[in-house]
């Protein structure tokens, strides 16, 4: 045969047989620089790779005698070692790069695609909707229809700079407050697509009245906006029996509830006196009420139930809760042109420079290793900050707008 002709064939047979050899010195390659950190030398990967090659080219020797003798032997020697060169370079490449510190813990911190992040003023949000059908919870009662629409049809702003993890985690709490679900369990993918397990609420009533009190429901005239959770004030005759209210009830309510019906937009709400069904719960914890003649159901002490089931026309006052003090706290401080943030610190954690500015106070910090008990609880307030910030914290600095919008971008992710 023709030189050319040869060169064409070693190619060939080189290419045929490098694939196993390649495919060991890319494997050795790899676990080698992973588990030790040491590159596995070239003269052992040419050595292997021969060693390998010389099996597949003894057998292709019993098949044709003659290929010693022919320059295709010597081009498909130098084509199986290039191969094997080349996979090793790569193993030892990704061996040198991958996390060796791999854990279920560090996969589940994972983040948002930056493509649904909305940019609010310096923060990020993302609006999370559900991902198809919301599905039952094994072990209870399937989901009132009324509110298995409500859920799928619902969207929740949460903010973008935590991991989906603790996304999840809040926006199950958000929906086992807003719904009075039994147990719900979401989880959000990267597109802030959230599948949501839910089960319905139990004993919707009977959860609300506190220990030691009972529930009564009164025919009276409601105040405009009454909710769940307004302390009143009931006079029954000579007295005044403080009590909480768990329901209220109006004919306007009624008539809002029919309309809402037609339209499928919102869930009945039951006034609390009749045992409530799946489909009569609330779909939210603090329905406020129209107000005019209806009934509400409050719970008071044991002592005061027969005093308020005698009462013939009981008559509700509303008792003031005052101004928060929370609100109070902050609106003096933004008075006094500081400004409070939460800030997630970034991949880099926080430079020397930045955490070393005098004009910006660390107020908490949440640490995300086991310092914290897990992700829900762990915060630690001043002085008790000692460890330098690290990558994933959760921090409330506060002071001068300037400097804290400055120090927020210097450490935040």
């Amino acid at each position: 045969m023709t030189l050319p002709v040869e060169v064409l064939l070693g190619l060939y047979l080189g290419l045929l047989t490098g694939i196993v050899p390649a495919f060991v010195a890319g494997s050795l390659g790899f676990l080698v620089r992973y588990f030790t950190g040491v590159t596995l030398p070239g003269f052992g990967v040419v050595v292997l790779a021969l060693s390998i090659a010389s099996v597949q080219g003894g057998l292709l020797g019993l098949v044709e005698p003659t290929i010693a003798q022919s320059p295709r032997l010597l081009v498909a020697v130098l084509v199986v070692l290039m191969l094997a060169l080349y996979a090793h370079n790569q193993g030892d490449k990704l061996g040198s790069e991958l996390p060796r510190r791999l854990s279920f813990a560090s996969l589940r911190q994972r983040t948002l695609s930056a493509d649904v992040v909305e940019l609010v003023g310096t923060m990020g949000q993302v609006t999370v909707r559900p991902a198809g059908e919301i599905r039952n919870m094994e072990g209870y009662p399937p989901l009132p229809p009324v509110l298995s629409q409500t859920l799928k049809n619902g969207s929740w702003k949460l903010p973008a700079d935590i991991p989906l993890s603790e996304l999840e985690i809040r926006l199950e709490e958000r929906l086992r407050t807003d719904h009075d679900l039994a147990d719900i369990d979401v989880t959000i993918d990267e597109q802030a697509r959230a599948t949501i397990v839910a089960a319905p609420p139990s004993g919707g009533l009977s959860r609300r009245v506190p220990d030691g009190q009972r529930a009564v429901s009164l025919a009276t005239l409601v105040p405009t906006g009454l909710a769940r959770g307004d302390e009143v004030i009931v006079r029954a005759g000579e007295r005044t029996i403080s009590g909480s209210v768990l329901s209220a009830r109006t004919e306007i309510d009624e008539e809002h509830a029919e309309a809402a019906d037609d339209d499928g937009s919102e869930t009945p709400v039951t006034d609390g006196g009749e045992e409530a069904t799946d489909s009569d719960l609330p779909a939210g914890p603090t329905t406020a009420s129209a107000g005019g003649v209806g009934r509400v159901t409050v719970a008071v002490a044991r002592r005061d139930t027969k005093a308020l089931l005698e009462t013939e026309s009981p008559r509700i006052r509303v008792r003031s809760r005052g101004t928060s003090r929370e609100f109070e706290a902050f609106a003096l401080v933004r008075r006094a042109g500081y400004v409070i943030r939460r800030i997630t610190v970034g991949a880099t954690g926080a430079t020397d420079e930045a955490v070393s500015s005098t004009d910006v106070t660390v107020l908490a910090v949440r640490r995300q290793g086991s310092e914290t008990s897990g992700r829900r609880h762990g915060w630690v307030f001043g002085p008790g900050i000692e460890r330098r910030l690290e990558a994933g914290d959760e921090v409330f600095v506060a002071g001068p707008e300037a400097p804290t919008e400055a120090f927020a971008e210097a450490i935040a992710r």
